[in-house]
C-alpha cells in the first residue's frame, strides 16, 4: 500500500472500539478509512457506539451520523457488515441474531481466512475481570481514561507550541505501569485459551485498544486497535495475510487536528 495514497481492497476489515457519542472518537479519520478502503467482509467488534457515555450527556455530531450513515451504505453495496456489541454497547447484545439494515448483529462470529485459518471474532470484555466482576470499577476507569485524554489534549497543546510531536499519555501507562501490562497480559492469554478451547487457529478481538498480531502458544492472536488513540483497522489481504494498519501515519493525519476538532 502507497502512503501517499492507501486506496486498498481487501477480503475483510475488522475494526472495533470507535466509541461514537464521545469526544475522543476520530470519527474523521474513520471517515477517511472507510472512503479509501472496500472489502467482501466488514467486522464490527464492538464498542462502535459509547452507549455508556451518551447516558450521561449527549454528544453526537454530524461526522458520528456521517460513520453510520457510510457503514450502511457499505452493507447497501454488497459488503457483509458484522456488528458484534461490545460493553458500551451492550444493550445491542438483546437484539443478536436480528439484522438491521443489512447489518447482521450477533454475539460472536467466526471468520475464515483465504488460507483456512479459523478465528475465533469477540469483543472481549468477558474476558476482563474487571467489567465481568465489578462493572461499578470498570465505569470508574473509564472514567479515569476520559480524564486521561483530557490531560493528554492540554499536555500535547503544549508540546505542540513547542514544535514537539504527539505523545500518549494512556499507551505510555499501557507499556509502563506493571499492574497495566499484567492486566493486558491477562486479557491477552484469556482469549487465546478460548480460541484454542473452541479449536480455533486465532483470535480476533477489541476492547483493550492495543493493536497487536501475535502467536501466544500456538494460537494467533489480533487485536484491531481502537479509533480514540491510535486509529487502527486489522485488515486481511486476498491470500489470507492479516495486517494491522496504522492509519493516520499512513495518511499522514496530524493527531493534533483530532483533538482540536474534538474540543472545538
Amino acid at each position: 500500500m502507497d502512503g501517499s495514497n492507501p486506496t486498498g481492497r481487501y477480503r475483510a476489515i475488522f475494526i472495533s472500539d470507535i466509541h461514537l457519542g464521545t469526544r475522543g472518537c476520530k470519527a474523521e479519520y474513520l471517515l477517511d478509512f472507510l472512503k479509501h478502503t472496500e472489502s467482501d467482509y466488514l467486522y464490527l467488534v464492538g464498542d462502535i457506539v459509547d452507549g455508556w457515555r451518551l447516558k450521561k450527556s449527549w454528544y453526537w455530531p454530524q461526522p458520528h451520523n456521517d460513520v453510520i450513515q457510510k457503514l450502511l451504505r457499505k452493507s447497501r453495496k454488497g459488503t457483509k457488515v458484522v456488528y458484534i456489541p461490545g460493553n458500551h454497547d451492550e444493550a445491542l447484545r438483546d437484539y443478536t441474531s436480528l439484522v438491521f439494515g443489512g447489518v447482521e448483529v450477533t454475539g460472536e462470529t467466526t471468520h475464515v481466512t483465504a488460507d483456512g485459518r479459523r478465528l475465533l471474532v469477540i469483543h472481549g470484555d468477558e474476558f476482563d475481570g474487571i467489567v465481568r466482576y465489578a462493572p461499578w470499577l470498570a465505569k470508574v476507569g473509564d472514567k479515569a481514561y476520559g480524564f486521561a485524554l483530557l490531560i493528554n489534549h492540554w499536555f500535547n497543546r503544549i508540546r505542540r507550541q513547542f514544535g514537539m510531536p504527539y505523545w500518549s499519555l494512556s499507551a505510555y501507562l499501557k507499556d509502563r505501569v506493571k499492574d497495566a501490562v499484567q492486566y493486558v497480559d491477562n486479557f491477552e492469554r484469556a482469549v487465546v485459551e478460548e480460541a484454542r478451547r473452541r479449536g480455533a487457529q486465532g483470535v480476533v478481538c477489541g476492547h483493550i485498544h492495543k493493536a497487536e498480531i501475535r502467536e501466544m502458544d500456538g494460537v494467533l492472536y489480533c487485536n484491531d486497535g481502537d479509533w480514540v488513540e491510535s486509529c487502527t483497522a486489522l485488515v486481511e489481504h486476498h491470500g489470507g495475510r492479516l495486517e494491522i494498519l496504522h492509519w493516520a501515519d499512513l495518511r499522514g493525519l496530524s493527531a493534533f487536528e483530532a483533538y482540536a476538532k474534538a474540543h472545538a
